[in-house]
């Protein structure tokens, strides 16, 4: 946010279709919809560079979205001094391997204690273009899982990192616990994903309305009644890897949502069944890690790649599979 209370998103793959107000309103949650509304009506809202033409209108994705009068109740963000795991950093960007249970955002439920909060006391300036909630965020990962995020220091870096991520040049490696057997050794999981008709809080694959999606797993090795894979993102949907890998019956160990915590999944007997109640005691979570994140650096043209190990709850259920 500038000087002058002036916000401005970059809308994501995440965001596309929704509506012009509805999307203001979650970015800006202290503003309430008839203020945004007001707002649109009097020219106040641009769309890359142009009026808005009505609230209704639906956002695509790359488009800035600015919106430039001073809000009723201004949201500060209070800088944590929260201890940080930076891979690399430089005056444009720093990448964090992010811990898990550390929500990225501030969001209904978590004011305090975010990646944001904790990165606003560690730079100085960050990317204005996510928002007084979301500053120099690129991409999110969720609150359980851990790994590796890009965060911009500046306009110029956070635009660059968006639109690489719109054009999927930049490469997102995860790796999984995941219950069962997966029906290949490698294979691409290619289903819609969408708002669940069912829980409007849960993302699902659906027959309509949904958007592209599809992950690649590969097997890394099988322990008893698990496998460990590795995953790359082909798109970045809300939840993709966590609902792909439970719609093919094959959910993350531990993932609370999305069925990883059904401990006789399966028709499990025997020693299997006292292995997967151990594995479900050692970890809160679901089992999944953004271990390597590759692309190129905007200021220099060059590619980097950074990796990140295992984070000592995940280490902790893979060393007893492989003794179990």
């Amino acid at each position: 946010m500038t000087d002058n209370k002036s916000f401005e998103f970059l809308v994501d793959e995440d965001d596309v279709g929704e509506r012009l107000d509805s999307f203001l309103s979650a970015q800006i949650p202290e503003l309430s919809r008839s203020r945004i509304q007001k707002a649109l009506r009097a020219g106040d809202v641009l769309v890359d560079g142009e009026p808005a033409v009505k609230s209704a209108q639906k956002v695509r994705q790359g488009e800035r979205i600015a919106l430039s009068f001073s809000p009723p109740r201004p949201l500060d963000i209070v800088p944590e001094d929260i201890p940080l795991d930076i891979a690399y950093e430089d005056e444009h960007l720093l990448v964090v391997n992010k811990a898990p249970g550390m929500v990225v955002h501030p969001a209904p439920g978590h004011p305090t204690g975010t990646l944001v909060h904790a990165l606003m006391a560690h730079c100085r300036n960050l990317s204005g273009i996510g928002g007084v909630l979301r500053p120099g965020i690129v991409h999110r990962l969720d609150a359980g899982t851990s790994g590796l995020l890009v965060v911009a220091k500046d306009d110029v870096t956070h635009i660059a990192l968006s639109r690489a991520l719109m054009e999927r040049l930049v490469n997102r490696m995860y790796c999984a616990l995941v219950w069962g057997e997966m029906p290949e050794r490698t294979g691409v999981i290619d289903m819609p994903i969408g708002r669940s008709p069912v829980d409007r809080k849960k993302m699902a694959v659906v027959a309509e309305g949904g958007r592209e999606a599809h992950t690649t797993y590969y097997v890394i090795d099988t322990f008893g009644p698990f496998q460990y894979i590795r995953l790359k993102l082909g798109t970045g949907r809300t939840h993709q890897i966590r609902v792909h890998l439970s719609r093919v019956g094959h959910p993350v160990l531990g993932d609370p949502v999305y069925g990883g915590r059904r401990e006789r999944r399966g028709g499990l007997a025997g020693k299997a069944v006292a292995t997967a109640d151990k594995a479900l005691a050692m970890i809160d979570r679901q089992a999944l890690h953004a271990e390597e994140l590759s692309f190129v650096h905007p200021a220099t043209g060059e590619r980097v790649t950074f990796k990140a190990a295992l984070p000592v709850d995940f280490r902790a259920v893979l060393d007893f599979l492989k003794t179990a």
